[in-house]
């Protein structure tokens, strides 16, 4: 992780930097076509206040400003009870979900992963189908693709997850 980089619980006035930084990615998101994936103001204020109150949700700090964020939860995750495939293990997981950051900073899902593999073995992620650079990036950190799930609107989700051995 760069030296000038860190991760911490968010705390509830980082609520307005941290909807910033979603605000941007969800540009990002749009305009690399994919354009079906955080609207109707998904992912809220409020979702991320509740994320905040569960001590789920973190943000990446670089240089005092708030650069990035992500829920990171313990499971079992409802929707991915069932799954049109196969996940690779029935262990615990964490689930990670409202991946973001700001445009100009890079290495933030390399960083995320190694933050959140010093605390668990197993991640499940899943995503939107229009979402290219997060397959390209679940892909290049070694997540295997396990099917397809669905959200409780009945909108599916390609699901992925990683599982490693922990350093003794």
């Amino acid at each position: 992780m760069n030296t000038n980089r860190h991760i911490r619980l968010a705390q509830e006035n980082d609520i307005p930097a941290i909807m910033r930084v979603i605000d941007l990615a969800r540009q990002i998101m749009h305009n690399s076509g994919n354009t079906n994936q955080w609207i109707n103001g998904y992912p809220s204020d409020s979702l991320i206040r509740d994320d905040i109150m569960l001590n789920a949700g973190y943000a990446i700090i670089e240089n005092g400003l708030i650069i990035g964020y992500f829920a990171f939860i313990p499971s079992p995750e409802p929707t991915y009870s069932f799954i049109k495939g196969k996940w690779l293990n029935d262990e615990p997981y964490y689930v990670i979900h409202r991946m973001a950051s700001l445009p100009d900073y890079h290495s933030i899902f390399s960083d995320i992963m190694e933050w959140s593999f010093m605390r668990t073995q197993t991640i499940r992620i899943d995503t939107h189908r229009d979402n290219h650079i997060m397959q390209h990036n679940l892909q290049k950190h070694g997540f295997s693709y396990c099917g397809i799930i669905y959200l409780r609107n009945g909108d599916e989700r390609l699901a992925y997850q990683k599982t490693i051995q922990l350093a003794i």
